[in-house]
């Protein structure tokens, strides 16, 4: 009897490792989008992309992201900090991507009117 107990606690056992490792395997790492602003180069096209917010964000929600920050509120700790920060997580890579691409007008004009750059990372497994 004892036996018995401990062959299916061991098997327990190893059913929650293997099962623990197999969601390791198939989680893949969050991906962030990061928009710094550097300098406003046009103000009446800034305000254009400012209007712009409401559709980003809808866009934003189509693909599951989930912005962390938007803000003019940045303290530089060692250089110079950006004018306006905009930090959203993506689940993976593809719908990160999938949103680059919904936004490419809204990028575009971003380019033309600030001084400004954008860019992918990839997060850390939790």
């Amino acid at each position: 009897m004892k036996t018995y107990f401990f062959g299916l606690a061991l098997v327990a056992l190893v059913s929650a490792v293997a099962i623990q490792g197999l969601r390791a395997r198939t989680t893949t790492p969050p991906v962030y989008v990061v928009v710094e602003i550097d300098e406003i180069t046009d103000a009446k096209g800034f305000e254009a992309l400012r209007q712009a917010d409401d559709a980003t964000a809808i866009e934003v929600q189509s693909e599951d992201g989930r912005y962390f920050a938007r803000t003019e509120n940045v303290t530089a700790i060692d250089g110079s900090a950006p004018k306006f920060f905009t930090f959203i997580a993506f689940d993976n890579i593809t719908k990160a991507k999938t949103f680059i691409d919904s936004i490419k007008a809204t990028t575009a004009l971003r380019t033309r009117v600030t001084k400004s750059r954008s860019f992918i990372v990839e997060g850390t497994r939790r």
